[in-house]
């Protein structure tokens, strides 16, 4: 079966208080081939974005290098002091996200309207 592509959009949400919600939309599969679509997305938003979503309800696959990127860009986060939400995990990825420690740098939504309410 072949690769899908990654492809991440970004969109700006309104916030009820505080920084507005920069989303990251993530389709195809999240691999070590997605490092350009993932980490140059990532890196391309302002330095004035505080607060990021990461929407992976559209992700058809997820590997351990996929995984390992994935760590890495909410690493740099960190390190920006940008706070990150995620949602849109299968059940079986929510435990592998919190089984490798990735929950240490974001917190696992159900749906898109909780991980907002969350960041206020």
């Amino acid at each position: 079966m072949p690769e899908l592509v990654t492809r991440v959009t970004v969109e700006e949400l309104p916030a009820a208080a505080g920084d507005p919600i920069t989303v990251m939309r993530f389709s195809g599969d999240i691999t070590s081939a997605s490092q350009p679509a993932v980490m140059g997305t990532y890196e391309g938003l302002p330095d004035s974005v505080k607060r990021i979503l990461l929407d992976f309800s559209k992700v058809e696959y997820l590997n351990s290098s996929g995984i390992a990127l994935v760590i890495q860009m909410m690493i740099a986060a960190s390190k920006k002091g940008q706070k990150i939400h995620s949602f849109g995990l299968s059940p079986h990825f929510k435990k592998v996200f919190t089984m490798v420690g990735i929950t240490k740098y974001t917190t696992l939504h159900e749906d898109e309207a909780t991980a907002c309410a969350a960041f206020d």
